[in-house]
């Protein structure tokens, strides 16, 4: 029973993909650097092939004790030592074969355990690598529940073919042709016939019900990402789920999903019975077959009654193994449907690639230039246009504008997450695009408006700026972001957890200890993206005085929603449509009457600075007369934050 030519061109195509799986482990499970996973892979397949002959070996003690059996008893009876001692002797080496048998089975899968696990763990870093390399775009687009999920059942999936396509598939293919030829010596042709008959229709079968099983189990799979992702971001979003009252709602979309999940997990278990089933009617009716065959020979006395033993117990060993390429051949067509999408995620290109010969940047003073840029995320829209200005050495570059004006594309540009359409960035005049991604984000420190810590300490995450830092750099950083009293007063200091995404702490604390993790690393250049504008007046003041000394002798670019944060930045850059509409002081942007005037003065009606005085050196509030509130003019709020 050949396959349909569907599931023929489905089978080329697997073991296309199983041979490009093979292929990118390869190196991995013959390593040339490593020798002793070298002789570990030698030594298995040794065991690998004895285990085998063994295993077609040991049939024969058993055909040769019945015989012994069966056969006339000598002159001296029953208790002659010769017809104690054979037969016996037989059954011996029978039960010693079946334990070299499993002997050697289990060494090999000992030795090869750590070859496969060494494939295994190298190919997950491989991927965890690329994922870090690619770009900000892709994983703006991808779910991170849905892709952990790929990548989880992907790493496990490349288990599965290293297991059974070497330490399984190669061994049953060993074992078939072994069988064949002992069955052609020991019987006839037409022996070999039936049972090569058998496995054909047994393996058709095997095939055609398994893509059917495939299928199901593909659609389980995708409603699985997808429930995943649905309850990850929804728990990411554990608050704004309780704001709204929307428990239900994210109950009922994860329940659609886990009903899809279901009702396919349903098909998968109902076709499993289906597929035992056909399995267990074809190899009877062949074993069926052989039997009957031998008997007729037994009976006719051109075989013995070991004979018929035999070829019995040549066909429950193989069994044994035919049974199990059926799970095989399921487990890695499981693991194909499951790598695919990850092998999907490695074909991605990074969207930023250093240059063959890029360098080291070397930093004397940290100047920044941006020389005539254009950049747009798609062709039809573009999002910055003919964009040139210079931050000098130490010096303080605030950008403003309505939003999607580029202002924070700017800051990602300069961090090479994407590369210009067209144009140039030079820090100290070396192209960013010239030097090594890895150089230019070492030579900048970023404070951005929503800061995301890791869920670990508060230590783990201010040295996270530099990750050799000792604990005296620790808490000094930490008392310069002035949240040194604050980890003090805590249980743990420290030690304290700060949950997921930071959610045990405020706002501010979050900001300070990003502040904190700026400090440590102590960059040369600094970007504010916006550090002030989601927090409330008294913390922003007490935010920025932290913030005013991280800049200090740095040379900042500041992207600020809040204009009284940046009235002390030596220009101050106007962004509108993606191009530089407005370039000067805070006082002469006001004196020009400009867009810039009229944000100042919108943000002055809405009461933006109203009871906000400022801080002293150390933080603190000065003392003063809470009964009147008087809005600040311009050069007043100048005059204060200087």
């Amino acid at each position: 029973m050949a396959p349909a030519p569907q599931t023929q061109r489905r089978v080329t195509a697997d073991r296309g993909q199983l041979g490009r799986a093979i292929l990118a482990l390869w190196p991995y499970m013959w390593p040339s650097d490593r020798p002793d996973l070298k002789r570990r892979v030698l030594i298995a397949l040794t065991a690998l092939v004895l285990g085998k002959v063994i295993t077609v070996l040991v049939p024969y003690t058993y055909k040769w004790a019945t015989d012994a059996l069966t056969a006339p008893q000598s002159e001296g009876g029953a208790g002659a030592p010769g017809f104690v001692t054979v037969p016996i002797m037989l059954v011996l080496a029978y039960g010693m074969g079946r334990i070299l048998m499993m002997t050697f089975n289990q060494l090999r899968d000992a030795l090869f355990a750590r070859v496969g696990q060494n494939a295994v763990r190298w190919m997950a870093r491989r991927t965890f690598v690329h994922l870090h390399n690619l770009s900000l775009r892709f994983h703006l687009k991808r779910r991170t529940g849905g892709l952990s999920r790929i990548i989880e059942r992907g790493t496990k999936g490349i288990e599965t073919i290293v297991r059974f396509t070497i330490l399984n598939s190669l061994p049953t293919v060993l074992e078939f042709i072994l069988v064949a030829g002992v069955v052609t010596y020991q019987f006839d042709l037409w022996y070999l016939l039936v049972i090569a008959l058998t496995v054909t229709a047994y393996i058709s079968f095997t095939l055609l019900a398994s893509d059917w099983r495939i299928r199901i189990r593909r659609e389980m799979n995708d409603s699985d990402t997808e429930a995943n992702s649905k309850a990850i971001d929804s728990l990411l979003n554990f608050e704004t789920v309780k704001y709204f009252n929307n428990e239900e709602m994210e109950t009922a979309r994860f329940d659609r999903s886990m009903e899809r999940y279901e009702s396919a997990a349903i098909r998968i278990w109902t076709s499993l019975a289906w597929l035992n089933l056909g399995q267990t009617v074809i190899f009877a009716i062949g074993m069926t077959t052989c039997m009957v065959m031998s008997a007729r020979a037994v009976m006719a006395g051109t075989q013995s009654i070991g004979d018929f033993v035999m070829i019995n117990a040549l066909l429950i060993q193989l069994s044994i193994p035919l049974n199990f390429i059926g799970f095989v051949y399921r487990e890695i067509k499981q693991a194909l449907a499951d790598i695919e999408a990850m092998f999907g995620v490695l074909d991605v290109e990074p969207e930023v690639r250093d240059a063959p010969d890029a360098g080291p940047l070397a930093v004397k003073n940290g100047a920044i230039a941006f020389d005539r840029v254009f950049f747009n995320y798609d062709p039809d829209r573009e999002i910055l246009k003919d964009i040139s200005f210079e931050v000098p050495p130490g010096r303080t570059v605030a950008l403003v504008g309505p939003s999607g004006a580029g202002k924070s594309t700017i800051s990602r540009l300069l961090y090479r997450f994407y590369d210009v359409t067209d144009g140039r960035i030079l820090i100290d005049g070396q192209d960013v695009r010239t030097v090594t991604q890895e150089s230019v984000r070492a030579a900048i420190g970023i404070v951005p408006q929503d800061t995301v810590l890791f869920n670990d300490t508060i230590a783990y995450n201010i040295r996270y700026g530099r990750t050799d830092a000792t604990d005296a750099e620790v808490r000094e950083a930490a008392e310069m972001a002035q949240i040194g009293d604050f980890i003090a007063s805590l249980p743990k200091g420290y030690d304290t957890e700060v949950g997921e995404r930071g959610l045990k702490l405020s706002g501010g604390e979050k900001q300070r200890v990003a502040i904190a993790r700026t400090i440590l690393k102590g960059p040369p250049i600094l970007i504010l993206d916006e550090a002030t504008s989601a927090l409330d007046s008294r913390t922003e003041q007490e935010i920025q005085a932290a913030l005013d000394r991280v800049s200090e002798n740095r040379t900042t670019l500041v992207i600020a929603h809040r204009l009284s944060t940046i009235v002390r930045a030596d220009e101050i850059l106007v962004l509108d449509g993606g191009r530089i509409v407005e370039r000067g002081t805070h006082l002469e942007l006001i004196d020009h009457g400009g867009l810039y005037a009229q944000m100042w003065n919108r943000q002055r009606e809405e009461g933006d600075w109203e009871e906000r005085p400022q801080p002293d050196a150390n933080g603190m509030e000065p003392d003063g007369d809470d009964d009147e509130s008087i809005e600040p003019t311009a050069e007043e709020v100048l005059a204060s934050n200087r």
